[in-house]
């Protein structure tokens, strides 16, 4: 292979008979933690997901007025208070600028993910699911799940720059993509595998000598890329490989039945039931191995949630709402902040429904939930309210509040990625590299 261009293909033998696989565009491109299933004596895996908010909150009622444990759950925490013990309240965190202009809703939400801030989707580093995906995700069927319940076709998890991780914004397609074609029952009294998907194994495997060759080829830049891409067909390939095997026995698992259709749009009462329904299946989908990491978006950052009758976002009214005198803040404001927690309750409360082991799938999960901003009004990115809800198995200690004082906020994603296997000792950049770890949450 001495000559390369667009049409460049890699070919093979499959059977004796010839594939091909196409080329990119170049520029000449885990552990497991937990107790053993009492049925299988398998290990349990551990979990890893984000959920996030838009708009932020109103500090008076959510930061707990006290540190450490024993601390009194503010007002908008209160629909969480049975899961006080499981989780850790982070205020007080900032994401360092550095000069870099804050884009609302995006430079502090990636900030966050990223340990850098950036002011547009260009983001420099995979965010921190990929992170930890990378950690914990082999042995899945899905490399992870994204989902948007405000009927926005986007997430927050990114690999590469601009290239953000679709969502699913149906409950019924979240149903079909899970449990659908391809869904193999883990309890099922036979097993089958799938003839396609042996083809496309094979055809996968088959292009690797000449693969070899193409990579002699390249100059240093398109080898890179052409790392990266190879590094996505073999996730493929582990993927498919799964599909081969019979799945793992889950105790306890029922097929979920197909929700019925549902109204997609921001009305708040809409996506909660939306988000309820798409937090049950996604709850069953951890819960037979089809993924171990997930994205959950509650409402977009730029919170586009509406009251029914109202054509007034939550977003417009962190702006234009005035501050109640009596209150001291903005009610309206006040009203979505508090129904995104109790949303939050609803999300958690899916995990801890699904028994594992001697515990609930919660335990064996690590729940990273963050809104972007924390004023909305003035987009502030200092102090953006962050909670980690679960308890990954044992790998993180939880049950208290930390107050940041104006700490890297980076210091909170660093922690996580230590307790979740991800082998970093420092993340971010400028203001927000850190090496400190969060000694209170990694066990």
């Amino acid at each position: 292979m001495t000559q390369l261009n667009r049409r460049t293909i890699l070919r093979g033998m499959v059977n004796g008979a010839k594939v091909a696989m196409a080329l990119p565009f170049l520029d000449m491109f885990l552990d497991v933690n937990g107790e053993a299933l009492a049925a299988t004596g398998q290990r349990l895996p551990v979990r890893f997901g984000t959920w996030i908010w838009g708009c932020g909150f109103v500090p008076e009622r959510w930061i707990p007025t006290s540190e450490g444990k024993g601390y009194t759950m503010p007002p908008d925490l209160e629909p969480l208070a049975l899961y006080r013990d499981q989780m850790a309240l982070f205020s007080g965190f900032d994401v360092k600028l550095d000069g870099v202009a804050n884009k609302p809703h995006m430079t502090g939400n990636l900030g966050l993910r990223t340990g850098i801030p950036v002011p547009t989707e260009t983001v420099r580093a995979p965010t921190i699911d990929v992170l930890v995906g990378e950690a914990i995700g082999q042995g899945s069927r899905f490399r992870s799940l994204e989902l948007s319940a405000s009927g926005i076709e986007r997430s927050y998890s990114f690999r590469g720059a601009g290239s953000p991780n679709p969502s699913e914004v149906s409950p019924m397609a979240l149903y079909q993509r899970i449990f659908g074609e391809g869904f193999q029952d883990p309890n099922a009294a036979s097993f089958t595998p799938d003839p396609r998907t042996m083809v496309r194994r094979s055809v996968l495997s088959a292009v690797s000598e000449d693969r070899q060759r193409l990579m002699k080829a390249l100059g240093a830049a398109d080898r890179q890329r052409m790392d990266e891409y190879f590094t996505s067909v073999r996730q493929l390939e582990q993927q498919l490989e799964l599909q081969l095997q019979p799945p793992a026995k889950v105790e306890n698992f029922t097929l979920p039945q197909a929700p019925a259709k549902t109204v997609v749009d921001a009305d708040v009462e809409h996506v909660m039931v939306n988000h309820k329904i798409m937090a049950g299946l996604l709850a069953q989908a951890l819960a037979c191995n089809q993924t171990r990491v997930f994205n959950m978006l509650f409402s977009d950052t730029a919170s586009n949630l509406r009251r029914s009758a109202s054509s007034d976002t939550h977003h417009t009214l962190t702006h234009e709402e005035p501050v109640n005198p009596k209150l001291g803040y903005q009610e309206q404001v006040a009203w979505f902040a508090a129904k995104s927690m109790v949303a939050c309750r609803d999300f958690v409360d899916a995990l801890a429904g699904i028994k594992e082991g001697d515990g609930t799938l919660l335990d064996n999960t690590l729940l990273f939930a963050h809104s972007d901003c924390s004023i909305a009004k003035s987009h502030a990115v200092e102090g953006i309210p962050m909670m980690v809800i679960g308890k990954a198995g044992g790998r993180i200690r939880t049950g208290y509040h930390k107050a940041g004082r104006a700490d890297a906020a980076s210091r909170v994603g660093l922690s996580i990625q230590q307790a979740m296997g991800v082998q970093v000792e420092k993340w971010g950049t400028g203001s927000m590299d850190t090496n400190r770890t969060v000694t209170e949450l990694v066990a």
